[in-house]
């Protein structure tokens, strides 16, 4: 198990209803934790409607996860 700490934003944080969490995944990549929230908490938009950063930098689906990173979850923009 590692600790994660994830930040939710626009939708995401509307369905999860905090903009913020830390808790602790067995998930090996960024796509399984998402998985694994989408899953826990309902969220709406699959994955390949998101971009993901870790520790502040864009990361694919697949990279791997270790103890005490930061994600951040990122919908969508609607604008115009």
């Amino acid at each position: 198990m590692k600790t994660v700490r994830i930040q939710y934003f626009a939708l995401l944080r509307e369905q999860r209803g905090v903009g913020q969490e830390t808790l602790a995944t067995a998930a090996a990549t960024a796509g399984e934790l998402y998985a694994e929230l989408r899953s826990r908490h309902g969220f709406t938009l699959p994955a390949d409607r998101l971009r993901v950063a870790i520790n502040g930098e864009f990361a694919p689906w697949d990279a791997s996860l270790t103890d005490g990173v930061e994600l951040v979850f990122i919908p969508p923009v609607a604008g115009g």
